[in-house]
């Protein structure tokens, strides 16, 4: 069985990043009694003829997740069947290996094989193994802090210029004091492709940030803040995205706003407004622009008491900026964002030991053919989401479509886990329910772990 997970390095920087800093890789083996100290990375061999390897299936892993640790002892007198392993851990920044656990190899085939799960990871942390006076080679794993961001509730709408400044704020577990703290927006014209607005912001004392914005253009904007490595983290901690609508202030003699924004993908957008000069019986053009595209009519209507008007649009399948017109008159271009509609997910099993694969399937609309989806795992500490595997939607119908995602959950105890559609210029991001599933911990070999990787 092979397994797809996405390392968290990967999303926050789009590239693994350097696990081992030049502080650990001086460390010297750690020695015990019956074995001689070799170098790092090096399988020793006990007195009774015996090796042991070390496997760490995950490179890197979100604050608060357990690692899968796994090897096989080979013997060769035989006997590498029933013996007990014990597995040592050193957290960056604490001097000195100290017991975490042990098991007991198999004895059946593969004979000596073992597997050993971690408990949850707050810091970077270097393991090895012994068995019979045999020592594994160190293996490192990197941690990425996790990461909130909060700001106004998603669907609130923005104003661009300096009057209008946004205030975003977060948390960081564990604290890493003095990280600094970027804001990142999704390019308009892709997906995936991520810049930074804004740097200089870094974490305090007790475990907060602070981000003040002010948007210069309308628009769709998706936002996220990613923690820069720093101290104790070796990996960049991505936060949650937020998706928001910009739109510039109103024209006073004209106005223009939507009822609801933003409006599910299919479902209708009723757009409203005041025609301050003129009062009743006066025509209001009301024209769209699509992404990429120039401004068009595609109704009208006319003004009742006060100026007051309204036009509905019958079905919306895309994010769409409107204008109205009347005479000389334009209102300002308004944003209505359509978003992504993603049905209650469902998934194979809900109760499964630790490395057993599991398929989360449901539907989407639209039914864009390779668009991302993401399987995001709700964080330990301080809630949020960070995704940890993605697939493509496939088109099922001509407006909707589906997605199967194949995922081995690690750990133990409960887990939360929900998928995500990200947004993009046409169609706004959508996330379905949360799904819980009760992970065990298992002494079967687990599987090979294929990291996936983000465009960049």
């Amino acid at each position: 069985m092979r397994m797809r997970r996405l390392i968290p390095a990967i999303v926050a920087a789009a590239a693994l990043l350097a696990l081992a800093p030049a502080g650990v890789l001086a460390i010297g083996a750690h020695s015990h009694p019956g074995q001689t100290p070799g170098p790092l990375g090096h399988k020793h061999r006990s007195p009774s003829g015996c090796r042991i390897s070390l496997t760490a299936e995950q490179h890197a892993v979100t604050s608060g997740e357990a690692a899968l640790l796994s090897g096989a002892l080979s013997c060769s007198g035989g006997g590498a069947g029933g013996q007990t392993v014990t597995i040592y851990e050193r957290m960056a920044g604490v001097p000195g290996f100290k017991v975490v656990g042990t098991t007991t190899t198999a004895t059946t085939t593969p004979e000596g094989a073992y597997t050993f799960t971690s408990a949850p990871l707050v810091t970077d942390s270097t393991f090895y193994a012994e068995a019979v006076h045999a020592r594994s080679a160190e293996k490192i794993i990197g941690v990425a802090p996790q990461v909130k961001l909060e700001g106004p509730a998603e669907g609130t709408i923005l104003e661009t210029g300096l009057a209008h400044q946004v205030t975003f704020k977060g948390t960081v577990n564990p604290t890493d004091t003095g990280a600094e703290v970027v804001l990142e927006r999704e390019n308009s014209t892709s997906t995936e492709e991520w810049r930074t607005i804004q740097l200089g912001n870094f974490v305090k004392a007790n475990g907060t940030y602070t981000i003040t914005y002010n948007f210069g253009a309308p628009g769709d904007v998706d936002l996220r803040a990613v923690v820069l490595r720093h101290g104790k983290f070796d990996v960049h901690g991505v936060s949650n995205a937020l998706s928001y609508e910009i739109d510039q202030t109103q024209n006073p003699h004209l106005t223009l706003e939507p009822k609801t924004d933003p409006v599910a993908y299919g479902q209708p957008v009723i757009l409203k407004g005041v025609l301050k000069t003129g009062g009743a019986g006066k025509k209001v053009v009301l024209s769209d622009r699509s992404s990429g595209g120039t401004f068009t009519k595609v109704a009208e209507a006319t003004t009742g008491v006060g100026g007051a008007y309204e036009i509905t649009i019958p079905s919306a399948t895309e994010s769409t900026f409107y204008q109205a017109t009347s005479g000389v008159l334009h209102s300002v271009a308004v944003y209505e964002g359509v978003k992504w509609i993603v049905d209650p997910a469902t998934v194979t099993a809900t109760k499964v030991s630790s490395g057993q694969e599991v398929t989360f399937s449901g539907t989407v609309s639209p039914d864009r053919a390779g668009h991302f989806v993401y399987l995001e795992r709700q964080n330990v500490y301080g809630g949020g989401y960070h995704v940890v595997d993605l697939s493509t939607v496939t088109a099922s119908t001509p407006t909707t479509g589906t997605y199967s995602i194949k995922y081995n959950p690690i750990g133990r105890g409960k887990q939360a886990y929900r998928i995500k559609v990200p947004g993009d210029p046409i169609n706004q991001a959508g996330s379905s329910a949360p799904l819980e599933l009760e992970v065990t911990p298992s002494s079967a070999p687990p599987p090979t772990l294929v990291p996936v990787t983000l465009p960049h």
